[in-house]
């Protein structure tokens, strides 16, 4: 096991959860202090909460910190007849702040298909569907999170399609897996030695997790049929809501971002932000984490409405383009002193 990935796993631990009559084991990591405000990190796929790393000793400077990793992905378990789903990892996630960690509240910030299973939450609870958690702040960070917008690799149609996924299955190793991804969905590309492609390399191999990859991507078909609903859902939600996105995402591309923020976030009640990182790509809290923990904390601790624009002097800083409206004003508007 490498370094990166062996370093992750020694501090964090496994809890047992039951769901549908069975246990699975289930990988997370606190840090932080305890009396802090919660913060809960939910990651995407086919990663896990290694995705984190970058920048989890930085948030736990001001608030605690939190994450796990979903079954079939990272350190947890990985049954080959396991029901993975969104709707499934959204009731592991009310469970884990609730009942393992104790806590009745907690600010979100997710990431790619962890974008999907937050905004499920976040419905349950405005729903009443379940009880004794609220959200303070939801941050969705680069994430196909409205599909008629996404740009779909050629590997994810073939793996989530049966017989794609039996014509490939046999080529799909740990390590092709990591350095792919490592080629594509980082600025600047990663080769196979870089820390973070060999730290993936090892959570997939973990438990044979390329042998569930089928299983696991279906989570695209879930999200394709409610995505809507959920977005729809947070459109009338007075939680705080931030986009932040990595620009040179080709996958999951800005204008999945700018549509959400125009069409769901924009003037929905609560006090809601856009922000983009110039330089990052799919996984801009590995690419610049700085950045990241930069515009999470801003986030966090705004006290009202700022100008658009980048907040530091550097080709690469972050750019808040837009905070929430109740509607787009007239043109002449803007000539008002």
């Amino acid at each position: 096991m490498d370094d990166r990935a062996r370093a992750w796993l020694d501090r964090g631990s496994h809890a047992t959860w039951s769901a549908g009559g069975r246990d699975v084991r289930v990988f997370h990591a606190e840090c932080g202090p305890r009396d802090a405000p919660l913060v809960l990190l939910v990651h995407g796929f086919p990663t896990s909460s290694i995705d984190w790393c970058d920048v989890v000793d930085v948030l736990a400077e001001r608030y605690r910190v939190a994450c796990l990793d979903f079954p079939g992905y990272g350190f947890s378990d990985k049954p080959p007849d396991w029901p993975y789903s969104i709707s499934l990892d959204a009731q592991l996630l009310h469970h884990y702040v609730v009942d393992v960690l104790g806590a009745s509240r907690c600010r979100v910030v997710a990431h790619d298909r962890g974008d999907s299973v937050a905004l499920l939450l976040h419905e349950r609870i405005a729903r009443g569907e379940v009880d004794g958690l609220a959200l303070d702040h939801l941050v969705l960070a680069n994430g196909n999170i409205f599909l008629p917008l996404a740009n779909l690799t050629e590997f994810q149609k073939r793996v989530l399609d049966p017989a794609g996924w039996e014509a490939v299955r046999d080529l799909v190793t740990a390590d092709a897996l990591a350095q792919g991804m490592g080629a594509s969905t980082f600025t600047p590309p990663r080769g196979p030695d870089d820390p973070t492609v060999a730290a993936l390399a090892t959570t997939f191999a973990f438990a044979d997790g390329t042998a569930v990859l089928h299983d696991t991507i279906q989570y695209l078909r879930e999200r394709a049929e409610h995505e809507v609903t959920w977005l729809r859902s947070l459109a009338t939600s007075d939680v705080p809501t931030t986009v932040v996105w990595g620009m040179c995402d080709t996958v999951s591309p800005p204008r999945v971002a700018t549509h959400v923020w125009e069409h769901y976030v924009r003037a929905k009640p609560g006090s809601n932000e856009l922000w983009l990182v110039p330089d990052a790509n799919h996984y801009l809290q590995n690419d610049r984490p700085d950045a990241f923990v930069d515009v999470v904390v801003r986030a966090f601790e705004r006290t009202g409405p700022r100008p658009p624009g980048p907040v530091g002097d550097g080709p690469g800083a972050p750019v808040r383009i837009d905070h929430s409206a109740a509607r787009l004003p007239d043109a002449t508007d803007v000539f008002a002193i």
